[in-house]
Parts: C-alpha cells; structure tokens; sequence
C-alpha cells in the first residue's frame, strides 16, 4: 500500500526504511533539504521536500479527495503541531487510517484525545519507556519489564543465576516445585542462539528466560531465577528532570510506596517546577556527574539509578560511575540505536531507547492493523508480541490449544475473557472476544496471526 511519512529524522528514517522492506510504496515528506537528501540517496523512497502541515505539500505526496490511493499517513516529527495538522489535513482529505508521534505528553494523558483529533492512534515513546523504567527498578532481577493486559500482568526477562533453584531443572520440574506460580517462559536465550523451550527443556546457568506471568506474582518469579537480588525497592536517584525523568519519579511516587525519590538537574527553573508538581520527590539542583555531589546524596546506598539526560553518551557514563559508586541498578536512555546491546560490554544494567520503542510501534500497526496491537518488540532475540482480540469469525474459535496448527516458534502466552486473565494451558478452547498475548520470532510471526484469523498487510 501507499504510506505518506512525515518526518524524516531517526523515527521517520527506521519506519521508511522497514517498511519499504516490507513491499510498501513509501512518500516521505521532510522539511529540511540535507535530511531530505540523505534519505533520498541510501531509500527506495519517494521523497516531498515541504512543510507536513500544509495541504498543499500533502497533496503533492498524493494525499487528495479525488483519489484513494493513500492509505495510511504516520507523521513523526518533533513537533505536536506538526503532527495533528497533518494527520487532521489526511483525515479530511480522506486518508482512511492516520498515526502520530505525542511530542507532548499531556496528548496520551487520555485516549480520548486521540479520538477527538480524529487519529486512530496516538503514541507516546517516553511515557512507554518511563513505564518500563518503572518496572525495571521494581523488579530489580530483570533486564527487561514490558506490561501488558493493562498492567495486570507482563513479559518480564531474567537471566538464570548460578545460585538459583531452576539452574540444571526442567521446566516441568520447576512448574511442580512451584504450584502457585502461574508463569510461562515463551522463550529463551542461549549465548547467540534463541528457542521456545518445551516442559522437557533444562534450563542453565546464563539462560536468559523471557516469562509471562501475574504482575502480583513477578517477585516470586524473581526470587526463582535472581534470588539474591529480590529485594524490595527503596531508593533511586534519577539524573535528569525532562520528561523522561520526571515520568519515571511520578510513577514511582504514584505506584511504589515506601521509595525514597531524588532527581538530579541541572536547571533550576526546571527543578523549581518538578519539586512544585512531584512534593513527595526530593529535587536536587546539581550536576549529575559530580562524584562527590552522588556520594553526597547516598549513591552508595541507591537500589536503582536511572540517566535520562539529552545525551547519549552522558547516560551511559553517568551508569557505569553509579554501578562503581556502588548504585545496585544502573539504567540509561538513549536516542541512537548503535548502543543497544552494549550491555554486554560496560557495566550498565539496561538501556533502553525510546526513538527505537516509538518506531517499532508504528511499524507493527502497520503490519497488524486490525485488533491487533503491538506490546514489545525484543531485538535481541528477534521476537515480538502482539495483543490480540479473535474475531466472531475467527476459524479457531471453539478449537483447544492442543489442537491449533500454530507455527513453530510461536505460542500463546496469555488469555483474557470477561476481564479475567489466565495463563492457557493446552486444554484451554478459544472463545471469539478472547484477549490473547500471541508471542512469536517476527518471521514466524504473521503466520501465527493468520492461523488466528487476522493476516497482515
């Protein structure tokens, strides 16, 4: 199909670049002349060089009311304004699905917003990382946390310590040992090669085990693969008062009791208005990399530690000081996506990238249009999930797991019916209106949803 982006610059520049892969015809509209260059040199793109806000500009990358040969806009740029106008100039002309990026995150405070503006889906990167922040210090033997079924439950990632109970067990043994624990490992890691682990499978020490499970029950799942890091959270300092940061010290004094909170900023104006919104948040106004200034404020003592400056290279730095100042979690956000999975190589114990988070979203609604929508995509094993409701005239409805065809290397990690969540087993039968979690490698992936009865684009 025909796909006007607009907004070319590293979210614009991933999303044109995977879909056209994808078979997709791509315009790209960019507003500045160098950007609009580069991406017209090294894509199989079209390119309108202008304003995306302006009718005149969209009609030129094909968005006009005599023709329908448009089917989606994305706009991506910087700038809210940008964004809706774009989208709201698409909806008029007739363009039948529109996307924007939330710039500004009082856009996602509400669903309601996007419905009102006329966008069928309005995304929010930071509040999706802060999130996920907030998860990871929560969960402090995790090196990824994502919420899914509203937050009830989630897809958390452990690696299996030498000290813990599951090292050298099946998984079938580690399922009797623990009767209560409702979880499912959809997947795991092994050195570079990834499966999906059968009840007969050995887990060892190293493993990287990504499990579904109960929000309420994911230190019980902790205290199985990380025992001696279940410990409950009591202090984290967080470099940074933009909105990543401040995300991160309002959730956590919304939903954590009990943890003392410190931002660190530089910018006083900035730090007047945090400590005036967030009055159980202890601001400090300072410099983030001063040795002394984070001995001062109890680095030492600190369970997790969070670098959401505007700078790459200063995150990552400001976590390895803190991991050697003796912070117990170092976690930075980054832009650029090169410094994903350097984890491996300097003592940082997640890095997260929210330009990244913002581009995979759009792109699997792009691919899953329909009631589908995407929770996570996990880079290093090359797997995603989705959410998905099955259709009233979905083939497999009535059908137990036991009996699906579904591909191999996909499985369905959770169900939700009448707003009770269970983990299915292989007697469970599929009823349409059913919430599942499908969790599959992406090339397996849009084998799996059409087996459900919801094929991709």
């Amino acid at each position: 199909m025909r796909i006007v982006l607009v907004g070319a610059g590293e979210v614009g520049y991933s999303v044109a670049k995977t879909l056209s892969a994808d078979g997709h015809e791509i315009v790209v509209v960019e507003n500045d002349e160098a950007v609009a260059s580069q991406i017209e040199q090294s894509l199989d793109v079209i390119v309108v060089r202008g304003n995306g806000a302006r009718p005149s500009t969209l009609e030129r990358a094909g968005v006009r009311r005599d023709t329908d040969e448009v089917s989606l806009l994305i706009a991506c740029t910087n700038k809210d304004e940008v964004n809706i106008m774009a989208c709201w100039i698409a909806k008029i002309m007739g363009v039948p699905h529109v996307i924007a990026r939330a710039v500004g995150l009082e856009f996602t405070d509400h669903e309601g917003w996007a419905a009102t503006l006329g966008i069928d889906l309005m995304i929010s990167p930071e509040r999706s990382v802060a999130r996920e922040i907030e998860e990871l210090l929560a969960v402090r033997g995790a090196q990824h946390a994502i919420e899914i079924a509203g937050g009830k439950a989630g897809i958390y990632v452990f690696k299996v310590a030498p000290d813990s109970p599951v090292n050298g067990r099946p998984l079938l043994e580690v399922r009797k040992q623990n009767p209560s624990l409702v979880t499912l490992v959809v997947a795991v890691q092994r050195g570079e090669s990834s499966f999906v682990p059968k009840a007969a499978d050995v887990l060892e020490a190293g493993d990287v085990c990504y499990a579904m499970c109960y929000r309420s029950q994911v230190h019980q799942l902790e205290r199985i693969f990380q025992p001696s890091v279940s410990k409950r959270l009591r202090r984290v300092v967080i470099i940074g008062g933009g909105k990543v940061g401040f995300q991160v010290a309002h959730g956590l004094a919304q939903r954590t009791s009990g943890v003392e909170i410190k931002v660190i900023e530089e910018d006083r104006e900035k730090c007047e208005r945090i400590a005036s919104e967030l009055p159980d948040v202890l601001v400090v106004c300072g410099d983030g990399a001063d040795a002394h200034l984070l001995r001062t404020e109890g680095i030492e003592t600190a369970d997790g530690f969070v670098a959401t400056t505007d700078h790459d290279e200063t995150n990552l730095m400001l976590c390895v000081q803190a991991r050697t100042l003796g912070a117990a979690k170092s976690i930075a956000v980054v832009k650029h996506p090169n410094y994903i999975g350097m984890t491996n190589h300097i003592p940082v114990d997640a890095i997260l990238n929210r330009n990244q988070t913002l581009a995979d979203a759009i792109i699997k609604n792009v691919r899953y249009p329909g009631s589908s929508r995407v929770l996570t995509v996990i880079d290093e094993i090359d797997s995603e999930s989705i959410e998905f409701v099955l259709p009233q005239d979905s083939p497999v409805a009535g059908t137990a797991l036991m009996d699906l065809s579904m591909p191999q290397g996909s499985v369905i990690g959770l169900l939700e019916r009448e707003s009770e969540l269970h983990i299915p087993t292989g007697t469970t039968v599929l009823a349409a209106g059913d919430k599942l979690v499908v969790f599959a490698s992406a090339d397996v992936m849009p084998e799996a949803m059409e087996t459900l009865g919801e094929p991709s684009i």
